[in-house]
Protein backbone atom coordinates (compact mmCIF):
# COMPACT_ATOMS: atom_id res chain seq x y z
CA UNK A 1 0.00 0.00 0.00
CA UNK A 2 2.95 1.80 0.70
CA UNK A 3 5.60 3.53 -1.55
CA UNK A 4 4.39 2.40 -5.12
CA UNK A 5 6.72 5.19 -6.59
CA UNK A 6 5.98 6.03 -10.18
CA UNK A 7 3.53 3.26 -9.93
CA UNK A 8 0.89 5.26 -7.82
CA UNK A 9 -1.97 7.48 -8.90
CA UNK A 10 -0.64 10.23 -6.85
CA UNK A 11 2.44 10.60 -9.17
CA UNK A 12 0.92 9.90 -13.11
CA UNK A 13 -0.42 12.36 -15.23
CA UNK A 14 -3.64 12.06 -16.23
CA UNK A 15 -7.00 12.94 -18.52
CA UNK A 16 -9.72 12.69 -15.62
CA UNK A 17 -11.28 15.45 -16.58
CA UNK A 18 -11.28 15.84 -20.55
CA UNK A 19 -12.55 11.75 -20.00
CA UNK A 20 -15.23 12.88 -17.23
CA UNK A 21 -14.12 10.14 -15.14
CA UNK A 22 -15.66 10.49 -11.29
CA UNK A 23 -12.06 10.76 -8.92
CA UNK A 24 -12.12 10.71 -5.30
CA UNK A 25 -9.64 10.84 -2.37
CA UNK A 26 -9.04 7.56 0.02
CA UNK A 27 -7.67 8.72 3.42
CA UNK A 28 -5.90 6.28 5.42
CA UNK A 29 -5.04 7.35 8.99
CA UNK A 30 -3.26 4.10 9.74
CA UNK A 31 0.07 5.06 7.51
CA UNK A 32 -0.61 8.97 8.27
CA UNK A 33 2.51 10.00 10.00
CA UNK A 34 1.04 13.86 11.16
CA UNK A 35 3.48 15.70 8.93
CA UNK A 36 0.86 18.03 7.96
CA UNK A 37 2.71 18.43 4.65
CA UNK A 38 -1.29 18.12 2.88
CA UNK A 39 -1.80 21.67 4.68
CA UNK A 40 1.27 23.19 3.64
CA UNK A 41 0.84 22.01 0.04
CA UNK A 42 -2.84 23.03 -0.13
CA UNK A 43 -1.92 26.18 1.26
CA UNK A 44 1.24 27.15 -1.27
CA UNK A 45 -0.50 26.13 -4.27
CA UNK A 46 -3.95 27.74 -3.86
CA UNK A 47 -2.34 30.68 -1.89
CA UNK A 48 -5.05 30.17 0.97
CA UNK A 49 -3.81 32.59 3.80
CA UNK A 50 -2.75 31.52 7.04
CA UNK A 51 -4.41 30.49 9.88
CA UNK A 52 -3.27 33.03 12.85
CA UNK A 53 -0.72 30.50 14.05
CA UNK A 54 -2.67 30.20 17.64
CA UNK A 55 -1.08 27.35 20.08
CA UNK A 56 -4.35 25.48 20.54
CA UNK A 57 -3.74 23.31 23.42
CA UNK A 58 -5.39 20.68 22.38
CA UNK A 59 -2.76 17.90 21.38
CA UNK A 60 -0.72 19.15 18.82
CA UNK A 61 -3.67 20.04 16.48
CA UNK A 62 -2.89 23.87 15.64
CA UNK A 63 -5.84 24.79 12.72
CA UNK A 64 -8.37 22.81 14.73
CA UNK A 65 -10.74 22.83 11.87
CA UNK A 66 -11.69 23.04 8.28
CA UNK A 67 -12.46 26.86 7.06
CA UNK A 68 -12.40 29.51 4.52
CA UNK A 69 -8.30 29.79 5.50
CA UNK A 70 -7.89 25.81 6.31
CA UNK A 71 -8.75 23.24 3.20
CA UNK A 72 -6.76 20.62 4.37
CA UNK A 73 -6.80 19.62 8.45
CA UNK A 74 -4.50 16.75 10.00
CA UNK A 75 -6.00 15.95 13.22
CA UNK A 76 -4.51 14.70 15.94
CA UNK A 77 -6.37 12.35 17.53
CA UNK A 78 -5.97 10.70 20.68
CA UNK A 79 -7.41 7.36 22.10
CA UNK A 80 -7.85 5.04 25.27
CA UNK A 81 -7.12 1.93 23.66
CA UNK A 82 -4.51 0.19 21.70
CA UNK A 83 -3.59 0.42 18.13
CA UNK A 84 -4.31 -3.27 16.54
CA UNK A 85 -2.41 -5.84 17.93
CA UNK A 86 0.51 -3.42 19.76
CA UNK A 87 2.23 -3.94 23.13
CA UNK A 88 1.23 -1.40 25.47
CA UNK A 89 4.06 0.67 27.24
CA UNK A 90 4.97 0.81 30.68
CA UNK A 91 4.08 4.07 31.64
CA UNK A 92 0.33 4.09 32.65
CA UNK A 93 -1.63 6.89 34.43
CA UNK A 94 -2.96 4.17 36.93
CA UNK A 95 0.56 2.61 37.14
CA UNK A 96 -0.38 -1.12 36.47
CA UNK A 97 1.19 -0.28 33.18
CA UNK A 98 -1.87 -1.69 31.13
CA UNK A 99 -3.33 1.58 30.14
CA UNK A 100 -4.15 1.37 26.38
CA UNK A 101 -3.59 4.45 24.37
CA UNK A 102 -3.49 5.03 20.55
CA UNK A 103 -2.28 8.65 18.26
CA UNK A 104 -4.62 8.57 14.82
CA UNK A 105 -3.72 11.38 12.51
CA UNK A 106 -6.28 11.78 9.81
CA UNK A 107 -5.90 14.36 7.02
CA UNK A 108 -9.58 16.21 7.03
CA UNK A 109 -10.49 17.98 3.63
CA UNK A 110 -14.01 18.84 1.68
CA UNK A 111 -16.18 15.40 1.10
CA UNK A 112 -17.25 16.82 -2.51
CA UNK A 113 -20.63 15.00 -1.82
CA UNK A 114 -22.91 13.33 -4.09
CA UNK A 115 -25.80 15.41 -2.73
CA UNK A 116 -23.91 18.32 -1.69
CA UNK A 117 -26.01 20.79 0.59
CA UNK A 118 -24.23 23.59 0.11
CA UNK A 119 -24.54 23.50 -4.14
CA UNK A 120 -28.30 23.06 -3.52
CA UNK A 121 -28.21 26.42 -1.41
CA UNK A 122 -26.53 28.41 -3.40
CA UNK A 123 -28.79 31.12 -4.88
CA UNK A 124 -26.44 32.44 -7.90
CA UNK A 125 -24.94 29.03 -9.38
CA UNK A 126 -21.58 29.87 -8.12
CA UNK A 127 -21.44 25.91 -6.95
CA UNK A 128 -21.13 23.56 -9.14
CA UNK A 129 -20.53 19.86 -10.12
CA UNK A 130 -17.05 19.58 -11.76
CA UNK A 131 -16.80 16.71 -14.79
CA UNK A 132 -14.79 15.03 -12.37
CA UNK A 133 -17.66 15.04 -9.58
CA UNK A 134 -16.04 17.61 -7.60
CA UNK A 135 -17.94 20.65 -6.21
CA UNK A 136 -16.19 23.81 -6.86
CA UNK A 137 -16.98 27.07 -5.67
CA UNK A 138 -16.41 29.73 -8.49
CA UNK A 139 -15.38 32.87 -6.26
CA UNK A 140 -16.32 35.58 -8.76
CA UNK A 141 -20.04 34.29 -9.00
CA UNK A 142 -20.36 34.12 -4.92
CA UNK A 143 -21.91 36.96 -3.53
CA UNK A 144 -21.24 36.05 0.41
CA UNK A 145 -24.56 35.07 1.27
CA UNK A 146 -23.56 32.19 3.21
CA UNK A 147 -26.80 29.83 2.53
CA UNK A 148 -24.56 27.02 1.78
CA UNK A 149 -22.18 27.49 5.10
CA UNK A 150 -25.27 26.42 7.08
CA UNK A 151 -26.31 23.83 4.73
CA UNK A 152 -23.21 21.81 4.85
CA UNK A 153 -23.52 18.99 7.17
CA UNK A 154 -20.16 18.48 7.63
CA UNK A 155 -18.90 22.31 8.87
CA UNK A 156 -16.53 22.03 5.80
CA UNK A 157 -17.44 25.73 3.84
CA UNK A 158 -17.33 28.77 5.25
CA UNK A 159 -16.75 32.71 4.61
CA UNK A 160 -13.68 34.12 4.94
CA UNK A 161 -13.22 37.45 7.48
CA UNK A 162 -11.93 40.53 7.11
CA UNK A 163 -8.88 41.56 6.63
CA UNK A 164 -7.92 38.30 4.50
CA UNK A 165 -7.77 38.68 0.47
CA UNK A 166 -11.61 37.56 -0.89
CA UNK A 167 -13.03 38.54 2.37
CA UNK A 168 -16.93 37.63 2.53
CA UNK A 169 -16.83 34.81 -0.12
CA UNK A 170 -17.32 31.62 0.50
CA UNK A 171 -13.75 29.34 0.28
CA UNK A 172 -13.64 25.26 0.58
CA UNK A 173 -10.93 22.53 -1.24
CA UNK A 174 -11.15 23.15 -4.75
CA UNK A 175 -10.09 19.22 -5.42
CA UNK A 176 -7.47 21.13 -6.89
CA UNK A 177 -9.79 21.62 -10.17
CA UNK A 178 -7.53 23.30 -12.08
CA UNK A 179 -4.60 20.98 -11.97
CA UNK A 180 -6.65 18.38 -12.60
CA UNK A 181 -7.67 20.14 -15.73
CA UNK A 182 -3.84 20.16 -16.92
CA UNK A 183 -3.51 16.27 -15.65
CA UNK A 184 -1.34 16.80 -12.63
CA UNK A 185 -2.72 15.60 -9.21
CA UNK A 186 -4.55 17.38 -6.26
CA UNK A 187 -1.32 18.92 -4.59
CA UNK A 188 -2.03 17.30 -1.36
CA UNK A 189 -2.27 13.72 -2.67
CA UNK A 190 1.14 14.76 -4.56
CA UNK A 191 3.20 15.52 -1.57
CA UNK A 192 1.60 13.05 1.03
CA UNK A 193 5.03 10.56 1.30
CA UNK A 194 3.36 7.65 3.11
CA UNK A 195 0.70 7.50 0.93
CA UNK A 196 -2.21 8.16 3.37
CA UNK A 197 -4.30 10.82 1.21
CA UNK A 198 -4.55 8.53 -2.11
CA UNK A 199 -6.19 10.47 -5.50
CA UNK A 200 -7.71 8.35 -8.25
CA UNK A 201 -10.19 6.70 -10.16
CA UNK A 202 -13.21 6.42 -7.86
CA UNK A 203 -14.41 2.91 -8.07
CA UNK A 204 -11.02 1.71 -8.06
CA UNK A 205 -10.20 3.74 -4.40
CA UNK A 206 -13.32 2.14 -3.10
CA UNK A 207 -11.89 -1.20 -4.11
CA UNK A 208 -9.07 -0.27 -2.39
CA UNK A 209 -10.47 1.14 0.75
CA UNK A 210 -12.39 -2.32 1.04
CA UNK A 211 -9.29 -4.12 0.68
CA UNK A 212 -7.46 -2.47 3.22
CA UNK A 213 -10.22 -2.85 6.14
CA UNK A 214 -9.79 -6.31 5.55
CA UNK A 215 -5.75 -6.13 5.94
CA UNK A 216 -6.30 -4.13 8.87
CA UNK A 217 -9.21 -6.57 10.77
CA UNK A 218 -6.78 -9.54 10.20
CA UNK A 219 -3.83 -7.33 12.05
CA UNK A 220 -6.29 -6.63 15.39
CA UNK A 221 -7.93 -3.21 13.96
CA UNK A 222 -11.22 -5.10 14.58
CA UNK A 223 -12.82 -1.44 14.73
CA UNK A 224 -11.86 -0.38 11.01
CA UNK A 225 -13.97 0.99 8.58
CA UNK A 226 -15.03 3.09 5.45
CA UNK A 227 -16.72 6.87 6.47
CA UNK A 228 -18.68 7.13 3.31
CA UNK A 229 -22.13 7.46 4.50
CA UNK A 230 -23.93 6.45 1.31
CA UNK A 231 -27.34 5.57 3.15
CA UNK A 232 -28.11 8.93 4.24
CA UNK A 233 -29.06 12.07 2.05
CA UNK A 234 -25.34 12.84 0.92
CA UNK A 235 -25.52 9.38 -0.61
CA UNK A 236 -21.95 9.02 -0.49
CA UNK A 237 -18.80 11.10 -1.01
CA UNK A 238 -15.52 11.23 -3.18
CA UNK A 239 -13.49 12.30 0.03
CA UNK A 240 -14.29 9.18 1.88
CA UNK A 241 -12.18 7.69 4.79
CA UNK A 242 -10.72 4.86 6.31
CA UNK A 243 -11.46 5.32 10.18
CA UNK A 244 -10.69 3.39 13.63
CA UNK A 245 -13.31 3.88 16.12
CA UNK A 246 -16.62 5.36 15.60
CA UNK A 247 -17.10 8.69 13.26
CA UNK A 248 -18.06 11.03 16.85
CA UNK A 249 -13.79 10.24 17.81
CA UNK A 250 -12.65 12.68 14.20
CA UNK A 251 -15.97 14.94 14.33
CA UNK A 252 -17.69 13.23 11.89
CA UNK A 253 -21.51 13.10 11.87
CA UNK A 254 -22.57 9.72 12.26
CA UNK A 255 -25.56 10.33 9.91
CA UNK A 256 -25.24 13.79 7.94
CA UNK A 257 -28.31 14.71 5.99
CA UNK A 258 -28.34 17.82 3.88
CA UNK A 259 -31.18 20.34 4.80
CA UNK A 260 -32.96 20.18 1.68
CA UNK A 261 -34.59 16.35 2.44
CA UNK A 262 -36.53 18.39 4.75
CA UNK A 263 -38.49 20.70 2.02
CA UNK A 264 -40.63 18.38 1.18
CA UNK A 265 -42.62 18.17 4.68
CA UNK A 266 -42.23 21.77 5.04
CA UNK A 267 -43.81 22.43 1.13
CA UNK A 268 -46.84 20.04 2.72
CA UNK A 269 -47.20 21.74 6.04
CA UNK A 270 -47.60 24.97 4.13
CA UNK A 271 -50.07 23.51 1.67
CA UNK A 272 -52.02 22.07 4.46
CA UNK A 273 -52.02 25.32 6.52
CA UNK A 274 -53.12 27.11 3.05
CA UNK A 275 -55.81 24.66 2.40
CA UNK A 276 -57.21 25.07 6.00
CA UNK A 277 -57.21 29.22 5.88
CA UNK A 278 -59.23 28.52 2.20
CA UNK A 279 -62.05 26.81 4.20
CA UNK A 280 -61.64 28.63 6.95
CA UNK A 281 -62.27 31.57 5.02
CA UNK A 282 -65.19 29.92 3.30
CA UNK A 283 -66.88 28.86 5.97
CA UNK A 284 -67.08 32.34 7.87
CA UNK A 285 -68.52 33.69 4.74
CA UNK A 286 -71.53 31.22 4.37
CA UNK A 287 -72.27 31.99 7.58
CA UNK A 288 -72.54 35.89 6.80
Amino acid sequence: MIGEGTHSTNQRRHAYVQENVEVGFFTDPTVCIGCKACEVACKEWNHVPDDGFVWSGNSYDNTGHLGASTWRHVMFVEQDRQKGGQIVGSYSVTGNGEDPFRWVFLSDVCKHCEEAGCLEACPTGAIVRTEVGSVLVQNDVCNGCGYCVVSCPFGVIDRRPQPLPDAGGAFKCTFCYDRQKSGLVPACAKVCPTESIVFGRLDDLRARATQRVQELRQHGYEDAQIYDPTETSVRGTHAFFLILGEPEAYGLPPKPQIPTIHLKSAWAAAFASAIGALIATLCAFAFL
